[in-house]
């Protein structure tokens, strides 16, 4: 008898181990599937429509005239007020960077990078989760800086493989005393590597690769969008203001665009375009992709087509804006349309030229 009770003592302890075991296993394995399906979270800085107003404190004249060769980063003080009234502090380091616009003869002030400290000091800030940024500063005006953060907006619309871009409102104090505080509106770009980690993807940092061995539905879509805007300041090839995502090895990357001050929808009064491509303006709208399918470019123009009130609206409802610029943006975007609704127009800007080589893949600007 008592070793039958003790028999059964052993079953029962053994049932509830394997039970508690299993479950275990099963709560296991739904954590890790949870995990993998966790979308990465929203940043607080890219999906906030308001204007964030912050200051830059520091020695500015040491950091704008620092552009040539080995430029270093500089100390600097951010901070902004909270809706609470309440002041952050932030500690960064800052460099100039870019090319054209680095450069002192093209720009009074040199475009910026932002480097935040360790995560831990950004924690409930607009700053969390961030740890470089691009700042893209005014070379010859703020409502050139407003016109091209509009190009952003335009292609987040148009596919999520895009950079996102928050329009901010920067005071810059020189502690030195050097040079008067001024204000400007600014850029702040997503970095790279979240706009990746958002698309699940990687960064190719790899050259030489052709038009051709991208993503055809998205670089077609994209190609289409710079000749919207009538931007010929990029390049597959050698990586000229495009970056590359790609899901896996086996995969064709996504060409993914930045950098649109010299477009003819921003008509920036220093942007021009390469003399190889015999453009008298940088209005004058040139396709600078390859040869597609009818298919493929039937595709692109739907998508344009099916957002079209939205690309509008990004114009008519910013009242940043000055109402000749919308009237000249209107006129701009009416061309385009007009052309991509008309078989004639669509044979002689997209096909014909193309095919008789007008294409024509311009050298990146050297680094």
């Amino acid at each position: 008898m008592f070793c039958r009770f003790f028999q059964l003592i052993i079953f029962l302890f053994g049932f509830i181990f394997y039970s508690i075991r299993v479950f275990s296993q099963n709560d296991l394995a739904k954590s890790s599937s949870e995990k993998q399906t966790i979308s990465y979270p929203q940043s607080k800085l890219f999906n906030n429509e308001e204007i964030l107003h912050f200051k830059l404190t520091g020695k500015l004249n040491a950091l704008y005239n620092d552009r040539n060769k080995n430029i270093a980063y500089h100390p600097l003080l951010l901070q902004y007020e909270r809706k609470d009234s309440a002041v952050v502090f932030i500690q960064i380091k800052a460099k100039a960077r870019g090319n054209f616009r680095r450069l002192k003869e093209n720009c009074k002030m040199p475009p910026i990078m932002l480097n935040f400290p360790i995560v831990d000091k950004l924690k409930n800030t607009v700053f969390e989760n961030q740890h470089k940024l691009k700042l893209v500063v005014p070379c010859q005006g703020d409502e050139y800086v407003i016109r091209e953060w509009l190009v952003y907006k335009l292609y987040n619309l148009i596919t999520e493989k895009s950079f996102r871009a928050a329009l901010v409102q920067v005071d810059f104090e020189d502690s030195s005393g050097q040079r008067k505080p001024e204000t400007h509106y600014c850029i702040l770009l997503e970095d790279e590597n979240k706009v990746a980690e958002r698309n699940k993807a990687s960064l190719v940092n790899q050259k030489m690769l052709k038009m051709e061995s991208m993503n055809k539905t998205e670089f077609t879509k994209m190609a289409v969008f710079q000749y919207m805007i009538a931007n010929t300041d990029w390049g597959v090839s050698y990586l000229q203001n495009i970056k590359l995502l790609s899901k896996d090895s086996v995969k064709p990357p996504y060409a993914i665009p930045y950098d649109f001050d010299h477009a003819g929808i921003v008509d920036a009064p220093y942007a021009g375009a390469a003399p190889e491509l015999e453009i008298a303006s940088i209005q004058e709208r040139i396709y600078r992709g390859y040869c597609e399918t009818d298919i493929s470019f039937i595709e692109a123009f739907e998508v344009f087509n099916r957002l079209k009130n939205d690309i509008y609206n990004v114009y008519t409802n910013c009242s940043l804006l000055n109402p000749k610029y919308v009237k000249f943006v209107t006129r701009f975007l009416n061309d385009f349309y007009k052309t991509i609704n008309n078989d004639k127009s669509i044979e002689a800007e997209f096909k014909k030229p193309c095919r008789t080589n007008v294409r024509i893949e311009l050298k990146g600007l050297k680094d």
